[in-house]
């Protein structure tokens, strides 16, 4: 039920444990826990020794100023860059999606990552969390877009989540910082914010990521603390059979509910599958608190996991991958 932080570059003895422990489903790394990629293939190599194979192992790897792991990988350009070529040359652009994701899905592979959280399917309108990493402002040209990513990372032997649903990038406020609000109507945000996250699970994608966003012509409650959201109109309306995703529960927007177990069980009563424990310090309280809920679906977590991957040498040695890298690094401006 629950991904978990680590504290640093190495696992620590008493972070045995908390791997160890009932409802810890994966482990999502940070800068602060990559040095080097031979250093970050060892920390997840020690992970699975303790865990075992089944742990999750994921990361936030979009490109732009969110990639985690940076020397030794190829440097993304952000979404955005994708988008804006799209302006000038659609097919391109479709082209260099499919591109983007499949040099980040294959890279993480080969090191052991099993999915990164990609792609951002929100619109690009202003938000000051999502900014550049959202491909475009217009809602028909991010779907197509979002739909050529999540491709792309199915080439890649990975697994794709779209977030934040339904749409982070027409508020204003940052929840890491503060909570946000939309008062938008439900038609609204359908016929815009919603048509990415719609052509992504149309294309087969994976996971959802709910927002903190509280939108409140349709609910009182943040997207990930919303049944209305979650099982109503995602599972519903939507027909989303997949694994949905809390958003951190260290961020300040995740706090209306109340303290680590109160977002916790919040998540998981709205119908979410998996709860993100970012920071190492939240991480023993929301282990205390689902020691007595009801494991999430296996069925739904499962294709989270990676497919089988190339060595990083294999990598390497592969030409395909060298016009890849060479046609999507020219998109940076």
């Amino acid at each position: 039920m629950l991904i978990i932080g680590l504290s640093g570059t190495q696992l620590e003895l008493h972070e045995h444990a908390l791997l160890t422990a009932r409802g810890v489903s994966g482990v999502i790394l940070f800068s602060r826990n990559f040095a080097s990629r031979e250093q970050v293939t060892a920390l997840i190599d020690h992970v699975r020794e303790v865990a075992g194979d089944e742990i999750l192992i994921c990361v936030d790897q979009e490109g732009g100023r969110v990639q985690r792991f940076r020397e030794g990988f190829t440097r993304l350009p952000p979404l955005s860059a994708l988008g804006r070529l799209h302006d000038s040359d659609p097919g391109a652009a479709i082209d260099r999606a499919e591109e983007h994701a499949w040099i980040m899905a294959s890279e993480m592979r080969a090191i052991g990552v099993d999915f990164s959280f990609a792609p951002v399917a929100d619109l690009e309108r202003g938000n000051a969390a999502i900014g550049n990493r959202a491909l475009h402002a217009d809602p028909a040209v991010a779907a197509e877009l979002v739909q050529a990513y999540v491709r792309g990372m199915h080439l890649g032997g990975m697994a794709a989540v779209l977030k934040h649903f339904p749409g982070h990038g027409s508020v204003r406020e940052d929840t890491h910082l503060a909570s946000a609000v939309d008062p938008r109507s439900k038609h609204d945000i359908f016929a815009t914010d919603l048509q990415p996250f719609v052509a992504g699970i149309e294309a087969r994608a994976e996971a959802v990521m709910a927002a903190h966003v509280v939108y409140t012509a349709v609910d009182d409650q943040p997207a990930g603390y919303s049944h209305v959201w979650i099982e109503e109109i995602l599972r519903g309306e939507l027909g989303f059979g997949g694994c949905v995703v809390g958003d951190d529960i260290s961020m300040a927007a995740a706090g209306s509910v109340g303290g680590v177990a109160a977002r916790v069980a919040a998540n998981l009563d709205a119908g979410c599958d998996l709860v993100l424990a970012c920071f190492p310090d939240v991480v023993p309280e929301a282990i205390a608190a689902v020691q007595h809920r009801r494991p999430s679906p296996v069925e739904r977590i499962a294709p989270l996991r990676g497919a089988i991957g190339s060595t990083w040498e294999g990598l390497v040695h592969n030409p395909q991958r060298d016009r890849f890298i060479a046609r999507v690094t020219a998109l940076e401006p």
